[in-house]
């Protein structure tokens, strides 16, 4: 290489990271990493588990306004490391995102995370993103999906239009992690019903609107299912695993919730084909928040909802039949501290799953959070079953920056 040629990319090279030096620091970062524990009350099924579990996760965010337009860049990765669990021990990109606004509309680009959905026990309707199951059992923990997402927003509605490239698998516990299935699930054996895997493109529509008190919300999705059937087969050793297949389905979503003072009343409903026989699932239920209560500036919640699948016992899920109800305490203090707890009993026999998370900031940087879990009286045809010795305590603590 020649001495001028070799100068040129050098100079390029360092213009370059001026440039990306220049656009980190024209925007803002925050974020948070904490340290976690997770703490079970029983001895493990299997001799690979564990009694405790450290983790350490960082979760930076950059955010750029672009100057002269309404456009942003919003970048978030995210990192965990498990003490024990490799599976649980990932790294992913949570967003990548630029987004184009317009004159009624926007486009937004790259690899988001978005939510759809009204109720607290489970998220029927939410599917665009795939299920980060190493995080937590609650589905609420997502993975980055990349997109092209276009939204025409008017006076009837906002209409949502998507393309979804690059399908994400979920994860799931290791041999060593907790809260997993027995036997464990073997992701390097997944198997599709597209023939192009990972690089069948999905489709979504959404419209949904605000009229006087009701937001409602309508969606279609076809494409790899989010959930995957699990089957019964052997790894390279000759062990039992589940092997997760991945079907290609549509799905009909509506979610519905009705303000009315101090109620909130929400409905979840669906109709999905293509994975096994069609079927359809619901919850609805409501909330109602006391405000002062105890004479203090306290609201109380609370919640109640009823879960559905006409699948019935045939369903992979445990909530075929059951009755959530909880309570929600929002303190209204500096310190934002909040408590949810709540039970799911399932009618049809005497197996209930207990939750309970608490938060509440520490000084200006700081916030300490709790969850625990209880499992009790799942017959053995139950899917919670497997986690009958899987009651644990979470602590976390998170700086915030």
């Amino acid at each position: 290489m020649s001495l001028t040629r070799n100068l040129n990319l050098r100079f390029s090279i360092a213009g370059g990271l001026m440039a990306m030096a220049t656009f980190a620091m024209a925007g803002e970062w925050s974020g948070f990493v904490s340290l976690e524990h997770q703490g079970f009350f029983h001895l493990p099924l299997s001799p690979e588990q564990h009694r405790t579990y450290f983790s350490v996760v960082a979760q930076p965010e950059y955010y750029h306004r672009i100057a002269g337009t309404k456009d942003s860049f919003t970048f978030v990765p995210f990192v965990r490391a498990d003490q024990h669990d490799p599976e649980r021990s990932h790294a992913d990109i949570r967003e990548l995102t630029w987004i184009k606004v317009g004159e009624g509309h926007e486009w937004r680009l790259g690899i988001r995370k978005l939510f759809w959905g009204v109720t607290e026990s489970q998220h029927l309707v939410d599917i665009i993103n795939q299920t980060d199951l190493v995080e937590n059992i609650d589905l609420e923990e997502k993975l980055g999906q990349p997109m092209v997402n276009f939204a025409l927003i008017r006076d009837w509605g906002t209409l949502n239009a998507f393309v979804l490239p690059g399908f994400r698998e979920r994860t799931f516990p290791g041999a060593e992690g907790r809260l997993r299935t027995s036997p464990r699930v073997d992701t390097e054996q997944a198997s599709y019903e597209s023939a192009r895997q990972r690089r069948h493109i999905d489709y979504a529509l959404r419209w949904s609107n605000s009229i006087s008190g009701w937001d409602i919300g309508l969606s279609q999705f076809y494409g790899t299912s989010r959930e995957p059937r699990l089957l019964p087969g052997v790894d390279g050793n000759g062990l039992p695993v589940l092997i997760p297949r991945y079907d290609l389905i549509h799905q009909s979503g509506l979610d519905v919730q009705l303000t009315e003072g101090s109620w909130l009343w929400k409905l979840e409903a669906i109709r999905r084909s293509g994975q096994g026989t069609t079927f359809s699932a619901a919850t609805g239920g409501f909330e109602y928040t006391f405000t002062g209560v105890f004479g203090t500036v306290m609201d109380l919640g609370v919640i109640a909802e009823y879960l559905y699948d006409n699948r019935d016992s045939a369903a992979p899920t445990p909530f075929q039949n059951d009755v959530m109800v909880g309570l929600r305490l929002t303190a209204n203090d500096v310190q934002s501290s909040e408590l949810l707890v709540g039970v799911i009993d399932d009618r049809r026999s005497a197996a209930r799953s207990f939750n309970l998370e608490a938060s509440r900031r520490l000084g200006a940087h700081y916030k300490l959070s709790l969850e625990l879990r209880a499992f009790t009286g799942a017959p053995a045809t139950d899917p919670v079953f497997v986690w009958r010795r899987d009651d644990y305590l979470q602590l976390e603590l998170a700086r915030y920056f």
